[in-house]
């Protein structure tokens, strides 16, 4: 009897998983071997996957990569297949053959794994493929997820461009249902044209008011033919209300911690691990972390 007592309360296993989202170009890569460098860098064991089969120059060395199980010029060639058509195929075999994936999927406790995926943003706002691949490690590997979304700033400079950032960002959060996190990337950038944008940088961060946006693209000859679609759409996010970024410089190790503290709360990570209980530190999780380093806005 007391036996089963002590195996009853023996501890679990916790394994931890940031899927990295985001359209080409918004620095999915670089942010997977950053992040990956300061987690090392305060003692975490790091695991770096690699799900997109179209990354053929990565920066880091991914401890483990798809373009073993499948190479997307092989299913080109072989099906005659364009690059979308060919990572479609490749997605939706990489679901039929998920024990490849769960089978590497092993870690001490709190390790944290690393999901660099492709850019083809129809892959998660339309395709059922890896939100159905999200769900067997959610529920077979017992990792606790969070979606770190990537978006390149830029797209502030114009509202129209802001819009869809906007769209593609709640459509990702409501198809994947996951813990979510929204990141600006490439701030170096923006902090040189800062005085380009027409409001002020928490515009942007915290989605205030976007009635103004339709006034803007209501003075532009082109987008003002479609006033009624702008407006629905803003509707849309408004509505749902869940939408916000937060801003990044990849680059920057200060900015990152910000966005560790972050992903931390929304996996759940903060409340499990030892880490987050008893280190007082920079780089420690703390509840109610707000960004007290500079980010060049304030």
């Amino acid at each position: 009897m007391a036996n089963t007592t002590v195996n009853t309360f023996k501890s679990v296993n916790k394994l931890y998983g940031q899927l990295v989202l985001g359209p080409p170009g918004a620095g999915k890569t670089t942010y997977c071997s950053e992040m990956s460098k300061l987690l090392t860098k305060i003692g975490r064991k790091v695991v770096l996957i690699n799900l997109d089969p179209a990354n053929d120059c990565i920066s880091y060395s991914p401890d483990i990569d798809i373009r073993s199980l499948i190479v997307l010029e092989d299913v080109m060639d072989q099906y005659d297949l364009g690059p979308n058509g060919a990572l479609i195929f490749c997605m939706e075999y990489l679901e039929k053959n998920i024990d490849w994936l769960l089978s590497q999927i092993k870690g001490e406790h709190c390790t944290t794994f690393i999901f660099d995926l492709p850019g083809q943003v129809e892959l998660y706002s339309h395709h059922n493929s890896l939100s159905n691949i999200f769900s067997k490690l959610a529920v077979d590997q017992q990792l606790q997820l969070c979606v770190v979304h990537l978006i390149d700033s830029h797209h502030c400079s114009d509202a129209g461009k802001f819009i869809a950032a906007l769209i593609l960002s709640l459509n990702a959060m409501l198809k994947l249902g996951l813990p979510h996190v929204n990141l600006l990337t490439k701030i170096d950038l923006l902090k040189k044209h800062v005085d380009k944008l027409q409001f002020g940088i928490d515009f942007y961060t915290e989605v205030l008011d976007l009635n103004y946006l339709l006034e803007t693209l209501d003075e532009d000859r082109f987008t003002s033919k479609y006033a009624k679609l702008n407006k629905a759409l803003i509707s849309i996010v408004e509505d749902y209300s869940l939408v916000t970024f937060q801003l990044a410089d990849l680059l920057k190790e200060e900015s990152l911690v910000n966005v560790k503290n972050i992903i931390d709360k929304a996996n759940g990570y903060i409340f499990k691990s030892e880490e987050g209980r008893h280190i007082n530190s920079m780089l420690a999780c703390a509840m109610g972390v707000s960004n007290k380093f500079d980010n060049g806005f304030e």
